[in-house]
């Protein structure tokens, strides 16, 4: 058990208390003196007296420290809880709720507005851009053939499209002429997309081209009814379709094809073609960077065009690194065996 406090300071002090009884009691009276009962007992109770003070003041003294500490220590106790204050969290929710709610009434508000606003009509010139949706093509392959035409730039397609076209009556509609003439157009809307497409060698998007083309067949059809109308129409469309998904939608919305000729012809023959052409043609694509890119551009995209039409079936295939007399020979050959002797 450990000692009190009490006890613990009175021990402390006793010597103290002891020394300081000693120094101020009086001498002792030499051994000579006789020595009574009487004065022995006065003077060890005068002796006596101030050790006892002492250690009475003492033994207060450490009474009075301990009920201190312990009052010190118990009335300390143990701090009281601090609740969590939730009106900051209320406001911030509310914030948030408030915020959400304008939010939302706001792009609601936006919504009707917009659902208000007049419908804009589709231009009704030949010219421009309509692109309404169809259940239907607009042409039948009873009545209208389409032939594409493919191969690389400087394969030689406008020229055997055009011999097709003096010998056989087909009508030639070139892709990148209809663009090209579609950006000189004044006030085409479309005319910097497209020049800025054609420079860098990349694919005009496909509504434009499908739409151009359309325009382009619907004014050929018109042109030609009089007394005695044409019962079939046929028609060569040259560098088109660069890409699946013109084929699809071309096939979709315009007329289905009926075949794609296919010039095959080396990127060095063609790039040497392309270069003597810039030298007069006046095409801002003339020139070796857009060569270049034209030509990654038809073999990453194009390409697969070819030979989605050639697993069914519906591709010509003919070399073009050939004089084009020799080329267009080869030509007639191969339609006459896939469109018949009167092609």
């Amino acid at each position: 058990m450990q000692p009190s406090i009490s006890a613990r300071l009175l021990w402390r002090n006793l010597p103290r208390a002891a020394s300081r009884c000693t120094s101020s009691a009086p001498a002792p009276a030499p051994a000579s003196a006789p020595a009574s009962a009487s004065c022995f007992s006065t003077y060890a109770t005068k002796s006596a007296t101030p050790l006892s003070s002492h250690l009475l003041r003492s033994s207060r003294r450490a009474f009075q420290l301990q009920q201190q500490s312990q009052r010190a220590y118990s009335s300390s106790g143990i701090p009281p809880k601090g609740g969590i204050k939730f009106w900051p969290f209320l406001v911030i929710l509310g914030l948030c709720s408030g915020a959400y709610t304008l939010l939302v009434k706001q792009r609601a508000t936006e919504a009707a507005s917009a659902s208000k606003m007049p419908a804009v009509e589709p231009p009704k010139s030949s010219g421009q851009l309509p692109a309404p949706s169809k259940p239907a093509p607009t042409f039948s392959p009873d009545t209208t053939t389409v032939i594409f035409v493919l191969g690389g730039p400087g394969a030689g397609k406008g020229t055997q499209c055009a011999n097709l076209v003096q010998n056989h009556g087909f009508t030639h509609l070139s892709a990148g002429d209809l663009l090209r003439a579609e950006q000189d157009r004044p006030g085409s809307q479309f005319g910097q997309l497209i020049r800025d497409y054609i420079k860098d060698g990349l694919i005009v998007p496909m509504e434009v081209t499908v739409q151009l083309l359309e325009n382009a067949m619907a004014d050929t059809i018109r042109a030609a009814a009089g007394p005695s109308p044409k019962k079939e129409h046929r028609f060569l469309i040259d560098g088109f379709p660069r890409k699946m998904d013109q084929a699809f939608k071309f096939e979709e919305a315009v007329c289905p094809a009926r075949l794609v000729l296919f010039y095959d012809c080396p990127e060095a023959v063609m790039e040497a073609r392309l270069l003597e052409r810039g030298k007069t043609s006046g095409r801002s694509d003339d020139n070796a960077e857009s060569i270049r890119k034209r030509f990654r551009t038809f073999v990453d995209t194009s390409m697969p065009v070819v030979d989605h039409y050639d697993s069914q079936g519906r591709v010509v295939k003919v070399d073009a690194t050939a004089a084009p007399d020799v080329v267009y020979k080869k030509t007639v050959e191969e339609l006459k065996k896939k469109l018949g002797d009167k092609f």
